[in-house]
């Protein structure tokens, strides 16, 4: 096992929008190849043709790329392995079937779904296997002139493992260490169906995964329980030699109370779950996405990455290479880790911070054409360079600057009484004569002379300067006031002061 290369998969089922915990699992896997120059496999999962939905797999792809997390070989980058779509592998599978069948590991079962509903209603707990098997109606009961005389009268039927009971069935875990089942409180899993002529997950994934050489299987705890199967279905095809390293991976946890992260709850809070918007086809509901509500995708990485794995430091900004140089499966966490979004959006501001206010005025440059105002680059650049420490979207910075295109209609109620008293007029209007004298509208240099005059004149400075704030915003809080000025103009600052000292008198 040690001198094999390093071969990963990720393998979605394209039956929806992808969920933020199956992007974690992506993103170890991406990890965990990059780390020991190993390839990882894009593949598609499909032969569930009753849950496939359209856009699906393209969804998954976008989502992926966007991310950042990139694959060697698979669909849409092919590869010496492929085809990588399971619904185009029948033929491929339906040989393993076969082997199954000649060496007694498997069997074939006409049960009807009444007759298993029959069963059910008749024992308690019933699952099929050993205790079971020999009363149902299946190749193991009836005669080999009878099952050929049913498949050829057309009944479907599908094959069953033959799951022998009593053994302890080891799986070494890279996360949980050595984990053993009992092989009698195994069902005998469905492998293959006649009426789609295709595979289960539990014969199709191990197939897959043998024939393209995958050395890890690096997936989520909610496939644990099946973990023993593949072991079997390992051993029965005599592979035990090249039966890859699992490694399963924490779940997500609620944000408050019990269970796993659903997708009503990120309804219920107000956060994204999806990495994409989803427009689902059969309802037409549209769901959040993290890219539309303004998260960098490098926060996500970041934040995702650290949602069951630590690096054994302090450290907690980590750019996807120094993501890949430290990570290390062994410090993925047995137990499940909850899902903070709050601190999702922590990571984002620190991502959003990092960008030059440049960039981040490019991407708030739509905003504002949006909302009807035309701004040149450099100007938008010097008002987000005021503001960008404030907000942790892009999206959220035109609450904070909009008053820079647009003037105040109405003024706060609060900081009108407090800072507009009956002389603050005429105390406005010196102002403005000033302004009017000053030889630039430079910031320094203006909170130089406005300031020696407030000073000169023995007016009270927080109250004149609110009310100043007050005039040309609307408010009294936001950034360096001089600053604001400075980027509104001369002209601009004035007729705002004019028709506040004509609006609040």
């Amino acid at each position: 096992m040690t001198d094999r290369k390093v071969r990963v998969r990720f393998a979605p089922s394209p039956t929806g929008a992808l969920h933020i915990g199956g992007v974690r699992t992506a993103l170890y896997n991406y990890l965990f190849a990059r780390q020991h120059g190993g390839d990882m496999i894009f593949r598609i999962e499909d032969t569930d043709s009753q849950r496939f939905v359209p856009g699906a797999e393209e969804y998954i792809m976008e989502a992926l790329e966007w991310l950042g997390i990139k694959f060697d070989e698979g669909v849409g980058y092919g590869g010496n392995y492929g085809p990588y779509r399971q619904s185009e592998r029948k033929d491929i599978y339906r040989k393993y079937v076969d082997i199954l069948l000649e060496n007694g590991k498997g069997y074939i079962a006409f049960d009807t779904p009444e007759e298993l509903d029959a069963k059910r209603n008749e024992i308690a707990n019933f699952q099929y296997d050993a205790s079971t098997r020999m009363s149902m109606r299946n190749s193991l009961t009836m005669s080999a002139e009878e099952v050929k005389a049913a498949i050829e009268a057309g009944e479907k039927y599908v094959v069953r493992f033959k799951i022998e009971p009593g053994e302890d069935v080891k799986v070494n875990d890279i996360i949980r260490g050595e984990v053993v089942i009992n092989s009698s409180i195994l069902d005998d899993k469905v492998l293959y169906k006649s009426a789609d002529n295709l595979p289960t997950y539990h014969l199709a994934n191990i197939v897959d995964d043998h024939l393209m050489e995958v050395s890890h299987v690096i997936r989520g705890e909610e496939w644990l329980p099946s973990a023993p199967l593949h072991v079997l279905l390992y051993r029965a095809f005599g592979w035990e030699d090249t039966m890859p390293r699992f490694a399963h991976l924490p779940l997500l946890l609620k944000p408050d109370g019990k269970g796993k992260l659903s997708k009503r709850d990120g309804d219920r809070l107000g956060f994204p779950v999806f990495p994409l918007e989803w427009h689902d086809p059969k309802s037409g509901e549209v769901s959040s996405g993290y890219r539309e509500a303004g998260y960098l995708p490098e926060a996500v990485v970041n934040f995702l990455a650290l949602l069951g794995w630590n690096p054994g430091t302090e450290q907690e900004i980590m750019s996807m290479d120094e993501l890949i140089k430290l990570y290390d499966l062994h410090r993925c966490s047995k137990s499940g880790a909850r899902f903070d979004y709050e601190k999702g959006k922590w990571f984002n501001h620190q991502y959003l911070q990092m960008r030059s206010d440049r960039e981040i005025a490019e991407m708030f440059m739509p905003t504002v054409e949006a909302k009807g105002h035309k701004c040149d680059i450099d100007t938008l650049t010097r008002i987000v360079s005021l503001v960008k420490s404030r907000v942790n979207f892009v999206n959220e910075l035109w609450e904070q600057t909009a008053f820079f295109f647009e003037a105040p209609t109405e003024y706060e109620e609060k900081s009108v009484r407090k800072r507009w008293d009956e002389g603050m007029g005429a105390r406005m209007n010196e102002l403005i004569a000033i302004i009017e004298s000053l030889p630039s509208m430079e910031s320094k240099a203006a909170e130089e002379v406005v300031l020696g005059w407030i000073t000169d004149k023995g007016y009270h400075m927080g109250n004149v300067m609110n009310a100043y704030r007050l005039a040309v915003v609307g408010y009294c809080k936001g950034p360096h006031m001089f600053d604001i000025s400075e980027i509104m103009g001369r002209e601009e600052t004035i007729a705002r002061l004019r028709a506040a000292i004509e609006r609040l008198g």
